[in-house]
This record gives structure tokens, sequence and C-alpha cells, in this order.
């Protein structure tokens, strides 16, 4: 990989000209991310991560930026890697490198063989423990680079898909040590994927487009978290929401939380937008591009590019061209046209930056706490996925509420003597 910074870091970056604009994305981030503000202060003073190798493969926006700082800080030899190709922030990357001496392996935009050589840049590092969203830099180690398995002890993961491949892996007797699933904490998901997800994944949708969602039918290809924001915010800009679902409770709840439920099938002939957040393959298939309305757009905001069968879209086509960046329109052999937003990929990364940093605090917060658990705990734990402990969940969100100026109640001792009990009835 090039060394392209006067420090001599080493980094493969797209231009390290770009470092001012990210060092004020970087610290404006800074201001709303309050609770990882407070863990950094605790990990200069106890160093926690020192003498450990951690290779993060993550989205390289100004939040995770301000997370390798943390980590650094604490003590940590870090490095870090896009993990999807089109979700690097640029002068981000060219900021970490410059200012903070971070090695930083990602481009915007770039292409696949260089997103794994980036990978593999970053497990180059040889690490104590592993940061993963999506789960490739794992699966890479599993499969391709065993080698870059003998040092570690531990890892966490970012996301749904990840967990989901994780837990696979796990069930297969493939894992080698032990993960921590951040997206299950209760601070994570619940915040993360709906809020966040929920706000940033309209913003770029709309930033690609300027289309105008009051009025529009909006079909939501997945009622989780990320699905419940997603649609939450849809309504809010005046969309007529459709839901789609496998899951009959998560079906039922869509529908009594106000929304139009149905099949695809049935909802690819009414919607002008679509977004799927379901984490699966060919969620939006070819059956379902024979039935949509001229002009319809398509999208995804889940981790990986296959919830959209963009093979099976292509071969529908007679023809394609950029309309606008992060807009691809395919030109069906009947004449309709399909516009495919940010090659399938996670549009509120591709065109957008991604979370706020103030619901990224949480989950980043999370991660911090989780490497710290780690490190201390990891000889006890099996070669699993796992839950961020309760009481680390409990803890970001009590820090989150104390950096808002919030106050809640606490139990009074006849409270808590009332709850422990079961003798005392009506």
């Amino acid at each position: 990989m090039a060394t392209t910074s006067t420090s001599n870091v080493a980094c493969d970056i797209a231009n390290i000209e770009l470092a001012d604009l990210g060092k004020k994305r970087i610290e404006w981030a800074n201001q709303s991310m309050k609770v990882l503000q407070i863990i950094r202060k605790d990990f200069i003073k106890n160093q926690p991560l020192k003498g450990f190798r951690i290779s993060a493969c993550l989205h390289v926006t100004a939040e995770t930026a301000n997370l390798m700082i943390t980590l650094r800080d604490g003590g940590a030899e870090a490095v870090l890697c896009a993990s999807n190709p089109l979700s690097t922030q640029d002068d981000v990357a060219a900021s970490l490198v410059r200012d903070y001496g971070i090695p930083v392996y990602a481009i915007k935009g770039e292409d696949n063989d260089t997103y794994y050589s980036h990978i593999m840049a970053a497990l180059d590092h040889k690490p104590h423990i592993t940061m993963d969203d999506g789960a490739d830099l794992v699966t890479i180690a599993l499969t391709k680079r065993k080698d870059a398995l003998e040092h570690v002890i531990a890892g966490t993961e970012e996301t749904t898909t990840g967990v989901i491949r994780l837990r696979a892996m796990a069930k297969d007797g493939m894992l080698k040590y032990p993960i921590i699933a951040v997206n299950d904490a209760d601070t994570k998901h619940m915040f993360d994927n709906r809020y966040g997800t929920g706000q940033s994944t309209i913003d770029g949708i709309v930033r690609a487009t300027n289309f105008l969602l009051a009025g529009a039918k909006f079909v939501v290809a997945g009622y989780g978290w990320c699905g419940r924001g997603l649609a939450s915010r849809a309504r809010g800009l005046g969309a007529e929401v459709i839901v789609t679902e496998i899951d009959p409770t998560k079906a039922i709840e869509a529908v009594m939380d106000g929304y139009r439920v149905m099949s695809m099938h049935e909802a690819a002939q009414l919607g002008d937008v679509f977004c799927t957040v379901t984490g699966n393959k060919s969620v939006l298939r070819k059956e379902h591009f024979e039935l949509m309305k001229d002009g319809a757009i398509i999208s995804n905001s889940g981790h990986f590019n296959v919830e959209i069968d963009i093979p099976a879209l292509e071969k529908l086509s007679s023809s394609k061209r950029t309309t606008r960046t992060f807009v691809d329109e395919y030109s069906l052999k009947d004449g309709r046209k399909i516009n495919l937003l940010g090659e399938g990929r996670l549009i509120n990364l591709a065109s957008a930056e991604g979370h706020p940093p103030s619901v990224m605090d949480m989950s980043f917060a999370d991660q911090a706490l989780s490497l710290d658990y780690l490190v201390k705990h990891h000889k006890t734990l099996e070669k699993s996925v796992f839950k961020v402990p309760e009481e680390l969940d409990k803890r970001v969100a009590k820090l989150k509420l104390e950096s808002m100026g919030v106050k809640i109640d606490k139990l009074t001792p006849e409270q808590e003597e009332y709850l422990a009990g079961w003798s005392e009835g009506t």
C-alpha cells in the first residue's frame, strides 16, 4: 500500500490534501458525541488498550474517526479499512492519517479488488482484536488469511447482517474467537438502527434524487428496527407508506402502527420509491421489476447490495445510463425505466453522510466499552457471539441521558423490596 502522508503513516487513501476539511468534520461530529468524550477521558487516564493491535473494518466517517481516536488514546495501535466501497468520506480518511497518525485503507468508490486488498492490509496489522461491520474482515481472516488469526483474542461486530453471518459461523464451528455483537445492545439497535437509519436513509434518497416524498407511495421492505425508523420518517414527510414483511409478528405490528402491509408482489405495482432494509438477498427481484411503474426508484439501506437483484434488472434492460450522481437509469425492453440508487449499496452512506453523530455516540460508546471488556474477560469466553453485557449497555444509556441534561427517578427502598418479593398482593 502507498504511503501518502509526510508523517510516513501507512495508508491507501484518495487525497491527503483533503485533510483540512476532514479535520473540521471530525471536530464537528465530536461536539455531538458526549458519551464517547467521557469514555475517551477515562481511556486516556487508564490506558485499557495499551499494547493491543486493533484492525477495524468500519464505515470511514467522521463519527468512526472519533471512535478510532478514542481507541488510539486508550493505548491501542489501530488501523482502519472501509466496510463498504461507497461509504468512505475521503476527507475524513485523509485527516485520520495526517492529523491523528492512524493508518487508513479506504477510498470512496473503490472497486471490488481494491476493497478486499484494503481488508488484507488491515489484517497485515496482525491484530489482537477485530472490529467489523458486516463480517467481511472476519470472513477473510477465517478463509483466506488464517495466518492473521495467530494473535487474535476477540472481536466486535457492529451491524445486523454481520451478526447473522457470525452466528452462522459459530453454529458451523467456524468461529475461532469470541465476538461481541454490539448491534444487539439496546442502546445500539433501538436508537442507531431506528433513528439513525431512518433519518439518514431518507437523507440519502432525497439527496440522490431531489424527489418529493409527500404524496408518494413509499415501500419499506422489512419492519425490523431499521424498517420502523425508515417508515416513520417517510410518513413524517407525507409519504403513503407500504410495508412488506415475512414475519407475521412484525407485519401485524406494522398494521397496528398504521401502515398498509402487503406482499411485495402487490407493492411492486403501487410503489414510487422502494427501500430494502432486511439483511437478506433478492428482496427486489425479476418478478417485481416486471410489475413496477415507469420511473420507479429503488434503493437499499441494508449492509450488502444483494438485497436488490441487480443482475436480474440488467437482464431485463436494453440500456443503462447515469442520470444523476448515484442514480442509474435502467431502460427496460418494454420502454419502462427503473432508477437504481447508489449501485444498490447503503444509500444513507453512498449519497449522504450516514447516521448523525449524536446517535453514533451510543453505538461507538458500546464499541469502546466492549473492547475494554474483551481485553479483561476474553479468556473466560467461548468461541461464540455474545451480547454487550447489560451493565455496559445501561451505563451508555445513563451517560447519554446525563449528557442531555435529563434526570430520571430511582426506586425507593420500599419499591425495591416490593419488586423483590412475592407475598404482597391485592
